[in-house]
């Protein structure tokens, strides 16, 4: 194992894959000479020069779009968007041609690409760069929606975005690039679709992904000297889902909270909750909670930390659910 940031783990598979498939490049706004936003890419630049780091202009749209071209034509392109707030520059090439262009060639032709993005607050950028809009690349079938919370996740599974034949969406939290962990040597790679029991526990599951994983722990951390023994899942990734870990916990433990920073009405932990629902109606000693930020535009300074759920709201949501019985 190695110690290294958050943002020191993307950056290492990146230059892993950028040196083992000369068909890997990465392009973006500052990803060159600059070192890209978050200092992802710094260093990068040195080794394998402009025509592998491309820096682009101030253009989400044509960016992606030269993105999904390069894919079709046989290149694996790492495209960098600064923030998920500009996806919506870009929806028409993510949605409609990055997404849908292996059905509609009947699989003849494939999107091999990774859309790189930061979501989530925890910077005071204000209301245009802070949301958490997975839930809008989740309803978009045809994409993997790939969102890791810790260093280990983070390499692990950029390598697996690079190497998929499928367009991936590949959402950092801004608030966890100086974050610190354990990191495999060597080959490292975390397969999609299998979540993660980052805490085992037998009164509730707190289901959740990203940076409210790291909330979620040190809720059930606060929860257990209260005598509540709360399971944590890591979703890892939301498209493809890892419904069987999912189920098997709650059958359980018989109590569900889904916990996501986006807002509440129409967020991830909705679909969820609602999933859970359907297949555990009969099992579940009460209804699935949802915890999730305000429905409001997100804040600055010092309000932002009030719009999203914290682990006080997670553990006061925890111990409600576990008073609660099914009549």
């Amino acid at each position: 194992m190695a110690t290294m940031m958050y943002r020191d783990a993307l950056r290492a598979a990146l230059h892993e894959e950028m040196s083992r498939d000369p068909r890997v490049f990465v392009v973006g706004e500052e990803v060159g000479r600059y070192g890209g936003a978050y200092a992802v890419t710094r260093g990068l630049f040195d080794e394998f020069g402009a025509e592998r780091l491309v820096d682009a202009p101030i253009s989400e749209a044509s960016t992606v779009g030269l993105g999904v071209g390069a894919a079709i034509t046989g290149l694996r392109p790492v495209v960098e968007l600064m923030y998920v707030d500009f996806v919506g520059l870009a929806m028409d090439q993510i949605a409609n041609q990055m997404a849908k262009v292996r059905y509609m060639t009947g699989g003849q032709v494939t999107v091999p690409m990774v859309l790189r993005t930061q979501g989530g607050t925890g910077r005071s950028a204000g209301a245009q760069h802070s949301q958490s809009l997975e839930s809008w690349l989740a309803h978009v079938p045809g994409l993997r929606v790939v969102m890791p919370a810790t260093p280990a996740d983070a390499k692990g599974l950029l390598k697996t975005a690079i190497r998929s034949d499928d367009p991936v969406v590949f959402i950092e939290h801004k608030a966890l690039y100086a974050m610190k962990g354990e990191v495999p040597d060597g080959e490292h790679l975390v397969p999609f679709g299998q979540a993660a029991t980052v805490r085992p526990g037998k009164d509730l599951t707190i289901i959740t992904y990203s940076r409210m994983v790291h909330y979620a722990l040190e809720a059930a951390q606060k929860l257990a000297g209260e005598g509540i023994d709360a399971e944590v899942i890591d979703l890892r990734t939301l498209n493809p889902l890892d419904m069987d870990a999912m189920l098997a916990s709650v059958r359980r433990t018989r109590r569900a909270l889904v916990l996501n920073e986006a807002h509440r009405t129409a967020g991830f932990c909705s679909e969820l909750a609602a999933r859970i629902t359907e297949e555990l109606f009969d099992v579940l000693q009460a209804p699935v909670s949802r915890v999730a930020a305000k429905d409001v535009p997100v804040p600055a300074t010092l309000l932002e930390k009030l719009s999203i759920p914290g682990p006080d709201d997670i553990c006061a949501e925890a111990r409600a659910l576990v008073q609660r019985r099914r009549k």
